[in-house]
């Protein structure tokens, strides 16, 4: 990327000083895994510590946006129009059970529409993001979606319903963030699930358009029950023929 957005400088800023709790926090569950109490609070506890953290960051520049979060819903401040979208560890059923396959979602949406989003993996020191109309990028490279034409060919990301509901080749990660960001990667070649929050998707569409892929119409005024079907434009006409009562 040759220049970013000073928002978008401060959403990344904001997921590095989150990361470093959250990493920490991960190499803290390999002993709480055999404790009598277990693992369950110190994850909501993680949550609850990223959050602020982000939180904190974003307010030293934005106070006045308003705020939605997996961890406290919204929080209307005094410019409603301007809304950061958070989902401090999206993935939490990977990173309670020790699986480093999780990242941190911020997205920022100005008047019903997402302008920027970054989607970090800290595990694997991955970060997605995009700026609207300016492309999408992983570490600073561009990146772009998959070229394949096949349906056979292509690897697809779900949930377990959504296993059971297709025939498509799938697979469950447990991160939807994670899957769009691989769907913008070319990782996966698309993605589809249903039932999903705000703050699980915003980040992630916007890359994955900005990687020159296709998403279904999705109602950004909406906090859940959001349905999403991602995919590049070669095999979005086939992928949605498979997924007809998705």
């Amino acid at each position: 990327m040759n220049s970013i957005s000073p928002i978008l400088n401060i959403m990344i800023k904001a997921c590095e000083k989150a990361s470093k709790t959250l990493i920490r926090d991960f190499g803290e569950l390999e002993n709480l895994q055999v404790s009598k109490k277990g693992p369950y609070n110190f994850v909501t506890n993680s949550d609850k510590k990223v959050e602020k953290i982000i939180l904190d960051e974003l307010a030293k520049q934005k106070k006045k946006f308003s705020i939605v979060t997996e961890e406290r819903g919204l929080i209307e401040n005094d410019d409603r129009n301007n809304i950061w979208l958070i989902d401090p560890i999206d993935g939490t059923t990977n990173f309670l059970h020790g699986i480093p396959h999780f990242c941190i979602s911020i997205a920022f949406m100005s008047y019903n529409q997402i302008i920027s989003g970054v989607i970090y993996d800290p595990i694997k020191n991955e970060m997605f993001c995009a700026e609207k109309d300016q492309g999408a990028f992983l570490n600073n490279h561009r990146i772009k979606v998959s070229k394949k034409n096949k349906l056979e060919d292509c690897l697809f990301a779900t949930n377990k319903n959504g296993i059971i509901f297709s025939n498509l080749n799938s697979r469950v990660s447990g991160s939807a963030a994670l899957d769009l960001a691989y769907v913008a990667n070319g990782r996966f070649d698309g993605y589809f699930q249903k039932n999903l929050n705000i703050w699980d998707i915003a980040a992630g569409i916007l890359i994955v358009s900005e990687a020159g892929g296709k998403t279904n119409e999705i109602d950004n005024s909406k906090i859940s029950e959001i349905n999403v079907i991602a995919s590049s434009e070669n095999i979005s006409e086939k992928m949605l023929d498979k997924l007809n009562k998705f």
